[in-house]
Parts: C-alpha cells; structure tokens; sequence
C-alpha cells in the first residue's frame, strides 16, 4: 500500500536537508529559495523492533519492513495560490499526496535566510495553511459553479455534493481548514475527488536544532520534533506519519522471509490478504492468525496450536496490529 505523505513549508525550513537524513537520497539542500523543483519520493522503512524478533524467531532468510513514501515538496510562500514562487505547480504536488508533513522553523540561526526575515512558527504555519485554503476556495467554488446545471434539474447527486461544498465553503471563507467542517466518511467520500488540501491529516514537524536557541510556542494540531542536522526524533516521525495516514502493520513469517505488510485500520482480513496477492482477497477461505507476542512467547507454532493460541478466522475478521497471519486459498 504505497500512501505517500508530502513534507511542506515555507523555503529554507529544512524539508530536504530531512528528506535527505531519512532517505540518504541525493536530494539538493542548498541555502536559497525553490532549490527543489521537482518533488522526489523516497521509500523510508517503519522501525519495528516486533519484525527483528519474528525473524530470529523463523530464522528467516530475509526480513521486509513496512515503509512510508515521504514525498519532499518546495517550499510555499504567501501568495502560492495566485502562483507565486511557482507556487500553482508546488501546490498541485501537495494535492497528490495523501497526507502532509508540515514542517515548521523553530530554531534561530542568522547564517539560514528566513524568507520573512524572522523567525515565527506561528505566522509561518498561518502563511502556509493560508496557501492551502485559498487553493481549496478555487477547487470548491469552480466545482459549485459546474454543479449548477444538475442541481437545477434536482439531480440528487448533485444536490447532496452541492451541500456538502457549501458547507467546506463556509468554513475556508473563515480561514480556517476543511477539517473543520467535521464531514462524515460518507460525505468524504463524495467529494474525494476533488483532492482538497485542507482535509488531508497534517502531522507539524518541529525542526528544532541543538546547536541554535529555540522559540517555544504550541503547534495546533499533531506535533512532532525533529533536528535534522544530528538526525534525532526520526523514529518519532516515521510512526506518527504511519499513524497519520491510518495505517497498521500485520505479519507473515517463515524460514524463506519474515515481512511487515501495510494495511489501513480496520481492513478485514481478505482486504488485508490483497497487501500481499489479489488471490488473497478473491479466492480467500480462512486465515490462520496469532498475535505476534503469543507465538513468540509459545517458542513455536505446534506448541501455539497446542494451547489455542492460533485462531481460524473467516472473511469477516478485523485485523489487528500485530496479528502475524497465514492465509489459506
């Protein structure tokens, strides 16, 4: 399951100087606005210290983490949505990703130009969220305006997708993010093609550096605090972004590979089958699963059969983070 997550923010913030500490991907990080044009993806691999354990456990040939795809963006500056600083182009890259890291200056260092020439995480992160409600404003007002012809016509598709934009639209006129709007899964799912930037789940990475004072202030939403330079809270991020898309892990173990597979909360056990094969999901029959602490703990399958420990589960199932599974086709 490749769901990416876009690394955002205003220039000279750090996007790539982390972008390159958690790929090791040769992504250029100089001292000067819009050096990174074309977003570039890398594969970072979710730490798991439950994974290493299963593999000695097996005595596999090969252990697979799960990943998360970070996707480096450059930076945004006020007046993006107008097209400023190339600001359309940066803007659509965001659009393609599925959640965002939004990564805020909180250090003080003279030898890094700020773009506003001072240092203050709180207009930072209202320059930039900005950006993204006046793109949105865009997005929903030429969509109402395209709907006009059906919902005069009283189609109902259209009437319920023309209320549910009425209310975004509301909300982004305040200034405030879609998220806001507090929409249903239902009504998310109506306009999910639209791709609006103010409802993806931002996660505010805190770029703060030992080596510079640090303003405090309160990020309003989830936080994060990371130092790029020294390559600390990386683990921290990793698993709040995981977190952030709504993702779980489950297992498969054995002598040929011990592998995290990625799923999103609350996927049944044939849709989590399909991480691995679409046979998995079509032709699916049963899953054999334990948690992965009860069979390490057991010393061994027969001795975790023995105790009924492991479940025959059908196509109803919910997985669980953790559950270590064998499907059966």
């Amino acid at each position: 399951m490749s769901l990416s997550i876009g690394i955002v923010g205003l220039p000279n913030v750090g996007k790539s100087t982390l972008f390159n500490a958690l790929t090791k991907k040769c992504v250029p990080a100089e001292n000067y606005p819009f050096c990174t044009i074309e977003p570039s993806v890398g594969v970072v691999p979710v730490p798991d210290p439950r994974l290493a354990k299963l593999s000695e456990f097996s005595k596999s040939g090969k252990t697979i983490p799960a990943a998360v795809y970070f996707v480096d963006i450059a930076g945004l500056v006020a007046g993006a949505a107008e097209g400023q600083g190339l600001g359309n182009k940066f803007l659509s890259h965001i659009r393609e990703v599925d959640a965002i890291a939004h990564i805020v200056r909180v250090f003080q260092d003279p030898s890094i130009i700020h773009v506003a020439n001072k240092v203050e995480p709180l207009e930072d992160i209202g320059v930039i969220n900005l950006e993204l409600v006046l793109s949105d404003m865009e997005v929903v007002t030429k969509r109402l305006a395209s709907l006009q012809k059906e919902t005069k016509r009283g189609d109902k598709e259209s009437v319920a997708e023309e209320i549910i934009l009425k209310k975004i639209e509301k909300v982004l006129e305040g200034g405030k993010m879609a998220t806001e709007t507090n929409l249903n899964e239902e009504e998310k799912f109506k306009i999910k093609s639209l791709n609006l930037l103010t409802l993806k789940p931002m996660l505010y990475v805190l770029n703060v550096s030992e080596a510079s004072e640090n303003i405090e202030f309160k990020a309003p939403g989830m936080i994060v605090k990371i130092d790029p330079v020294f390559e600390r809270g990386f683990d921290d991020l990793i698993k709040k972004s995981y977190e952030l898309l709504g993702l779980e892990t489950f297992f498969t173990t054995g002598v040929d590979e011990t592998r995290a597979w990625t799923i999103k909360k609350g996927s049944t056990a044939p849709e989590a089958g399909a991480a691995i094969h679409t046979d998995f999901r079509d032709k699916f029959i049963r899953a054999e699963v334990i948690n992965w602490q009860d069979l390490l703990d057991s010393g061994s399958y027969a001795t975790a059969r023995a105790k009924g420990l492991v479940r025959t589960e059908g196509k109803d199932y919910i997985v669980k983070d953790g559950d270590v599974i064998e499907f059966k086709i």
